[in-house]
């Protein structure tokens, strides 16, 4: 499907929508600068963003109004806009039984780990260091000719940016 004439549609998953699929969601808004509509969800929504988020969103000069987190019903059903891509950050989310997206999307897995699970102490590091790794990958999203590129590929695509930057990573911290 030619998705050219209208932005590509972007579902952000982890289980409680208030953190990484946050930020995945107003990074690929800012960055995507209309090339993307992102969206974020949860399969069991936390109710609330997490404070964490929005202060490394602010800090990082994003707008945070607006942002709320939000069950993945509210992306399946006949009324639900049309997703091209759904990105899952949570391991967790990524087993779970997804409902059925309207335009059966390419679906991947980028596995960021919780910066909610981290203490007090270290919770600014593990916000900083999933903004950055979910900044790098969507970075490298924005380099990939999409539009001209068929669907079958997207997620080959995608996976490889993943697993490339899981790589540079791991070779950073050794």
């Amino acid at each position: 499907m030619n998705v050219s004439h209208r932005p590509i549609s972007v579902l952000v998953l982890c289980t409680g929508n208030s953190c990484r699929s946050i930020l995945a969601e107003v990074l690929l808004n800012e960055i995507g600068a209309g090339r993307f509509v992102a969206h974020s969800a949860g399969s069991h929504p936390a109710g609330k963003v997490n404070p964490g988020a929005i202060k490394k969103l602010a800090d990082e000069g994003h707008r945070t109004d607006g942002l709320s987190s939000k069950s993945w019903d509210a992306f399946s059903g006949a009324d639900a806009p049309a997703i091209d891509i759904v990105i899952t950050v949570c391991d967790s989310a990524a087993g779970e039984s997804c409902p059925l997206w309207n335009n059966s999307p390419v679906t991947v897995r980028w596995g960021i780990a919780d910066p909610a699970n981290e203490s007090a102490e270290d919770s600014d590091a593990a916000f900083d260091r999933a903004y950055r790794q979910l900044r790098s990958r969507i970075e490298q999203v924005m380099e990939l000719p999409l539009e001209s590129l068929e669907r079958r590929y997207w997620k080959d695509a995608f996976q490889r940016i993943h697993e490339a930057a899981q790589m540079r990573e791991a070779l950073a911290t050794t």
